[in-house]
């Protein structure tokens, strides 16, 4: 069975802006095999500098980054879009297990199938630590409030 992954490519505005806030509400479930069923069964990716292939990898991945990842909380925003390619900014704030904070700044390059459905995520992050007093993602986890502040307004 072919599963089509609306909104689908040639993007516009309005439908590239609906695919970044759609990965971000997946990204935010923190649910490994929810977020895998976005990419394509032989998605290719490179993650910082770790290289992944295929939808199973990147459910291996996100598992492996949402334990060590804790209280993860992501903002992505669409930056650009050109046909079947999208390009996002994102922060996410987390902590590690001894309960120091970070905000990971990055972009990701992402080029998708004709049935909407991710085949290639490229993504440079840098982790910044940060003091807790310094957080500025606070809502409960899981999806971000509608009337949440973006990064723009956030001024990252």
């Amino acid at each position: 069975m072919h599963v089509m992954r609306p909104p689908l490519p040639p993007f516009t505005a309005e439908t590239a802006a609906q695919k970044v806030r759609m990965a971000e509400d997946a990204w935010n479930t923190r649910d490994p095999e929810k977020v895998s069923l976005a990419y394509t069964p032989d998605t290719v990716w490179r993650n910082r500098a770790e290289f992944i292939k295929g939808r199973e990898a990147v459910q291996a991945f996100l598992t492996r980054k949402w334990a060590r990842e804790l209280e993860y909380r992501l903002i992505k925003e669409l930056w650009a879009f050109d046909g079947n390619r999208i390009a996002v900014r994102f922060a996410y704030e987390w902590r590690d297990d001894s309960g120091q904070w970070y905000r990971a700044y990055g972009n990701e390059n992402w080029e998708f199938s004709d049935d909407g459905l991710m085949a290639r995520r490229i993504a440079s992050i840098n982790d910044l630590p940060i003091a807790e007093s310094e957080r500025k993602y606070h809502w409960p986890q899981g999806r971000r409030p509608d009337d949440h502040p973006s990064l723009s307004d956030l001024g990252l």
